[in-house]
């Protein structure tokens, strides 16, 4: 089997349609696939109404979080989607998006750049905007050769010179609301530093005793040692290992399925879960 179980789609900052994702990642000879918008469900319903025969569909989101000043990312897979309390937080998490979208472009223009909120909204379409889509305007007016280079400190990185901060959950929140939807939790890419500052191990372990279920170690910001060290974390601390692309379509170069987790992790997973179960594919629309 090949399982990836972090891809994103133009309900947040992805530039395949869920439709459209579920269909690449058949193609791409994925077996299962997990949807995990940035702290967004919206595309469930039109990934699972064209999920092909022979895959399945993981349905997640990817939870903006913040601890001791760093921001850090949650996946949260099979949580009820219903749930009133994550469903609270979560809409809290992207009603901050748009001030704090808007924040970046003024400092963009006090930097003599000319972004404009219509240019990044256009950009972001229904999807919850972020600092990918203003990264997108930087690549269409020239300023950065590509949605990577942006993330600077000259740019949108944490502390750089046009970065605004939002509201974020904080994790140990994040893992007890997910859990009580009856979801599982990994961190995600969690030793990204060219993303900026990263969470200390130490507190990684404390993630771990308060019911995180596992960190993504196969990880296209994660090189061959990192992995090596993560793998050694997770046995120490009794963490699954997931590995997954990350997949953005045509706004990162990193391709389906670059990166899988094994079955029996996933199998784990899912045996964890009881908010949602995985939805087999029955041919699509």
């Amino acid at each position: 089997m090949r399982i990836d179980l972090h891809c994103h789609s133009t309900a947040s900052d992805g530039t395949d349609t869920p439709a459209e994702l579920v269909r690449n990642a058949a193609a791409a000879g994925l077996d299962v696939v997990a949807l995990t918008d940035h702290d967004s469900t919206r595309g469930y319903a039109e990934a699972t109404a064209a999920l092909p025969q022979g895959l399945t569909l993981v349905t997640g989101a990817e939870l903006s979080c913040r601890v001791d000043g760093v921001s850090m990312h949650m996946l949260a897979y099979l949580f009820d989607p219903e749930e009133p309390a994550l469903l609270a937080e979560r809409e809290l998490v992207r009603d901050d998006r748009v001030p704090r979208a808007q924040g970046m472009i003024a400092k963009l223009n006090e930097l003599g750049v000319p972004v404009t909120w219509e240019q990044v909204a256009r950009i972001a379409g229904d999807g919850s905007v972020g600092r990918p889509h203003v990264a997108t305007a930087l690549v269409e007016l020239g300023v950065v050769p590509s949605v990577g280079d942006a993330f600077t400190q000259d740019w949108l990185a944490d502390g750089g010179r046009a970065f605004v901060e939002k509201h974020e959950t904080d994790p140990f929140e994040a893992i007890r609301l997910v859990k009580a939807a009856g979801g599982v939790t990994v961190f995600a890419h969690p030793a990204a530093a060219k993303r900026g500052r990263t969470v200390p191990e130490s507190t990684i372990a404390e993630l771990a005793a308060a019911g995180l279920d596992g960190i993504e170690v196969d990880h296209m910001d994660h090189d061959e040692d990192t992995r090596v060290r993560l793998r050694g974390l997770a046995a120490d601390l009794g963490l699954l290992v997931t590995g997954s692309s990350d997949y953005h379509g045509s706004r990162k170069t990193v391709a389906l399925g670059a990166y899988t987790t094994h079955p029996d992790v996933y199998g784990e997973i899912t045996r964890r879960a009881t908010g949602a179960f995985p939805v087999p594919g029955t041919g699509g629309a």
